[in-house]
């Protein structure tokens, strides 16, 4: 219900969007060429070709405002809606100019266009902020608000008064909450503890509610079937939300099998056999461009570790990977040769006295991973994933950090999202699984390219890469 009120905004948001783009483009039209405003300049080009340029303009302006969360779960802040409208209308203004200028339309009026984008920016967020007026009030005067009775107090039931209070647009006002265990008239954020959960006997037939939200703590769920029964006889629309979310920490996903709901504690899309495909062929095409293009860096390092230090130029490691699966992962060496077994269990730390010359400037600017494109195009590793471990520390952190292991649910990366946000080197661990299970659960192929492009242009100088 909630998702399908959200829904329905955004749908109305997007039909005013693109009524506003439509008053936007008519008037710069009309002020270019039917005022002499711009000056005397005549049209040159005929109507048909601007009414076929305001639909690619408008299809791009959409897409756009998707992207800059303009249609998002809930409303943004009025600050931040702002700042998206203002920055999806100048991303469309460069991607249009650019366009014009690949395909070599030079009569199309350029003042005409810029008058489009500062009009259809004002027009926007003067319509959002209509939007959001009227609904607010809508919402103060109680019109299409759904009435809500939590049965159950539990860490669920505050989680979801926490959501609906924060995002009044869905339209819910949470009546109270009927509870055994904790005492009527305790308060969460303003919501009362009415009674116990036998007083649905009559407030069912008396109160005139949309909604109950069953929100039981884990202990008390032997008492679901007979209050979902109830409920259901009372005739009052009922859901479940259970309280799991101290077992399953992440997003989970539910399947029908034939009937039978299964419940999916992580939603991993790599799982999809398509999906992992389509991620490994990128990595065979982006291991073997990688290689083309580094070759003459990874020959002069080469190079340079031969001349400069004794033992070989490429390090070989075991790292944990898909699976838990054991590899050997390759580096360039950047330090002395020392004992396998003392190298195994120490963090390198800054200002390392292990480090080589050459050692400092590779691993500083990364080019030490270098050779982890052969790793990739092996199917060891993929261009972008968590970062592997060393077998010693893998069983270190299993123990420590309960969702640690599920990292190797996905191949390994050579750069991942934790490592373009900072967490590389000697940094928090826990912070850096955040990351990685974020990865993991939301992953496409634009977040790859996204994470690839915040690597090349901002992740391989780094101050923890030492």
């Amino acid at each position: 219900m909630i998702e399908d009120n959200q829904r329905f905004v955004n749908r109305l948001l997007c039909v005013l969007d693109a009524l506003m783009a439509a008053l936007s483009f008519f008037a710069a039209w009309f002020l270019r060429f039917r005022t002499k405003l711009f000056g005397e300049n005549a049209e040159v080009l005929s109507r048909t070709t601007y009414i076929r340029a305001f639909a690619v303009v408008l299809l791009v302006l959409l897409l756009l405002y998707s992207a800059c969360d303009l249609y998002a779960k809930r409303l943004n802040r009025i600050r931040t809606e702002a700042r998206n409208i203002l920055k999806a209308n100048i991303i469309a203004a460069l991607i249009f100019s650019a366009l014009l200028f690949v395909v070599k339309i030079v009569d199309f009026s350029r003042w005409m266009f810029l008058t489009f984008i500062v009009l259809n920016t004002a027009l926007v967020g003067a319509e959002r902020l209509l939007v959001r007026s009227i609904m607010h009030r809508r919402w103060k005067m109680g019109a299409g608000v759904r009435s809500v009775l939590l049965v159950g107090y539990s860490r669920s039931a505050e989680e979801y008064i926490d959501r609906i209070l924060a995002n009044p647009q869905w339209g819910y006002r949470i009546r109270g909450i009927l509870d055994d265990q904790i005492a009527p008239g305790t308060e969460y954020k303003g919501i009362r503890v009415l009674g116990t959960i036998g007083n649905l006997l009559v407030i069912l037939p008396e109160n005139h509610l949309d909604e109950i939200a069953i929100t039981l703590g884990l202990p008390e769920y032997d008492h679901l079937e007979k209050i979902v029964t109830l409920c259901e006889k009372s005739g009052v629309h009922t859901k479940f939300i259970p309280d799991y979310n101290g077992i399953i920490p992440t997003r989970p996903y539910t399947e029908d099998v034939l009937g039978l709901p299964v419940i999916n504690i992580r939603y991993v899309p790599l799982s999809n056999t398509f999906a992992a495909g389509a991620k490994r062929l990128f990595d065979i095409a982006g291991s073997v461009l990688g290689i083309l293009i580094s070759s003459p860096v990874m020959i002069a390092t080469a190079i340079a570790i031969r001349l400069t230090s004794k033992g070989p130029v490429i390090f070989r490691q075991e790292r944990v990977g898909l699976h838990n699966r054991k590899f050997c992962m390759y580096k360039f060496r950047s330090m002395v040769m020392q004992d396998e077994e003392a190298e195994k269990k120490a963090w390198t730390v800054d200002n390392d006295p292990r480090i080589t010359k050459v050692g400092h400037f590779i691993r500083r600017t990364s080019i030490d991973e270098l050779p982890q494109l052969f790793n990739i195009l092996k199917g060891d590793m993929s261009l972008v994933g968590p970062r592997p471990e060393r077998p010693f520390f893998v069983e270190k952190f299993q123990e420590e950090i309960p969702r640690y292991m599920i990292k190797h649910q996905v191949r390994p990366g050579m750069t991942g999202w934790a490592q373009v946000h900072g967490f590389r080197g000697d940094t928090s661990i826990r912070k850096r699984i955040d990351y990685d299970l974020y990865y993991i659960e939301n992953w496409t192929m634009w977040l790859d390219i996204k994470i690839i492009a915040l690597t090349v242009f901002g992740g391989f100088l780094n101050k923890n890469a030492y």
